[in-house]
């Protein structure tokens, strides 16, 4: 279980332009559903890129023309026998805010309309903000290719609304019957985990300049042999001091133990692979490298707090209560630090 409160938290360090005035009003709101919170974040960034101006892009159109312009499609015009009409077909470019961006947006927007779980004030500003999007085209509600958008100096604000898109697209699972939607299961996982990593790692970053926070890969240490079909062993998070280094691997599961012959223990898989990490790591085999496990905390009674000393490095297995108050969040997050550097 997570406070719904503590998501808009998550975002904020996820997106750092969330720290801006405009959106700190959301922290003081109370949201009952998800999807009512991600409708609000969303409906401040739209607002905010209106007043800047809606992105526009050349884009590749064709059209019977009286006055051609562009390139003349002969064998269209043939086929279609414009002629007939005084007119040409022709292939040109249109400077327009029609962009698949902006598509992405009313989409968006539009479905959100259709949610019980978005409140009737966030649904007349909805509606407000889809005013200025007349001149753009809604796309089906399937799939997206998101890694088809391109970020540019010129197109940079709009890199969080879309990340927002995305948690609400494909997080809402949205079942329809009858004409009725609703969210079945908002942010699986998979989403949730990248939501978790992301804001573990800037949160770090954020409060801990003293220290070099980033995800780096670790070279296997190999005495002889060819490496190339190694695994890559690429970390979530690092933070690294003149002394002393922190492997952190976030992990959001269902369930944060496995059982097995009705025994309960830590996720071996999850621990080979931190224990890798640190010891490929401290190739001088100095101890000064240790290795978290971060999980976030499930309904389970029994959920991991420990720490080992392995081989000589130290192996932390913890969780991280996201229901709690945020500002216990943090007290935690401080603890690990001066637990382990």
């Amino acid at each position: 279980m997570i406070k719904i409160k503590n998501i808009y938290y998550m975002l904020t360090y996820a997106f750092r332009v969330l720290n801006k005035v405009n959106y700190k009003k959301i922290a003081v709101e109370e949201f009952a559903h998800t999807a009512d919170l991600l409708a609000s974040i969303l409906i401040k960034g739209v607002n905010s890129q209106v007043k800047r101006g809606l992105g526009k892009e050349y884009i590749q159109t064709n059209a019977a023309l009286r006055s051609p312009k562009g390139k003349i499609n002969v064998t269209q015009s043939i086929k279609h026998q414009s002629h007939m009409k005084s007119q040409l077909i022709c292939n040109y470019e249109v400077y327009t805010e029609n962009t698949y961006m902006n598509q992405i947006l009313k989409t968006t927007m539009t479905r959100l309309l259709k949610l019980s779980e978005v409140s009737q004030k966030n649904k007349r500003e909805l509606r407000k903000a889809l005013m200025f999007f007349s001149n753009v085209d809604q796309i089906e509600f399937g799939p997206i290719n998101w890694s088809a958008l391109n970020y540019t100096r010129n197109n940079s604000t709009y890199k969080m609304l879309m990340n927002i898109c995305y948690f609400i697209i494909d997080g809402l699972l949205l079942t329809e019957k009858e004409g009725n939607y609703k969210s079945a299961n908002f942010m699986d996982d998979q989403k949730m985990h990248r939501l978790f990593e992301k804001f573990i790692f800037e949160y770090y970053r954020k409060h801990f300049p003293q220290y070099k926070v980033n995800a780096s890969h670790i070279k296997w240490q190999v005495d002889e042999g060819d490496i190339e079909f190694l695994p890559t062993m690429q970390t979530d998070i690092v933070l690294r001091s003149a002394e002393n280094t922190l492997i952190i691997d976030t992990k959001y599961y269902g369930k944060t133990m496995q059982r097995s012959f009705n025994k309960k223990s830590f996720h071996s898989h999850n621990l080979y692979q931190i224990f890798t990490y640190v010891k490929n790591e401290d190739m001088m085999n100095s101890g000064k490298v240790s290795g978290m496990l971060l999980y976030a905390k499930t309904e389970e009674e029994i959920t991991p707090n420990e720490t080992f000393t392995m081989a000589g490095n130290r192996i932390g297995v913890k969780t991280i209560d996201l229901n709690m108050e945020f500002y216990e969040i943090r007290k935690q997050l401080d603890g690990f630090v001066g637990e382990f550097l």
